[in-house]
């Protein structure tokens, strides 16, 4: 069993900065992928970033590219999410998970399809 906490989240206005962590327990996630995941009230849980067990592949779609950046520390089992130039649509839950059937090597996902284990989420929150 595994278990996901995410923290982090809160109020910011728009053009601020916010860091998001994400730490696993249970089980260790160095050969995992990982991901973050946003949802609004009514939608389908979005994938916003995913990195690799080798820290080489991440990915990102465009709403976020170039202002989110996933990092991992396997030594903490933890990954991060940091969340710069912050915009009022950037304001839903925002929830980690982990591959924890495969071996993940070079290869992360955005489909929250690919993910069995989910943090609680965490809000996030950004004033115009």
């Amino acid at each position: 069993q595994v278990n996901l906490v995410e923290s982090g989240g809160g109020l910011v206005q728009a053009g601020e900065s916010l860091r998001l962590s994400c730490t696993a327990s249970g089980r260790t996630n160095r050969y995992a992928a990982m991901g973050w995941f946003r949802q609004a009230p009514g939608k389908e849980r979005e994938g916003v970033s995913c990195i690799s067990a080798n820290v080489d592949s991440t990915i990102y779609p465009d709403s976020v590219k170039g202002r989110f950046t996933i990092s991992r520390d396997d030594a903490k089992n933890t990954i991060y999410l940091q969340m710069n130039s912050l915009k009022p649509e950037d304001t839903v839950v925002y929830y980690c998970a982990l591959d924890a059937i495969r071996y993940s090597g070079s290869v992360c996902y955005t489909d929250r399809d690919e993910y069995n284990y989910w943090g609680q989420g965490t809000q996030v929150t950004v004033s115009s």
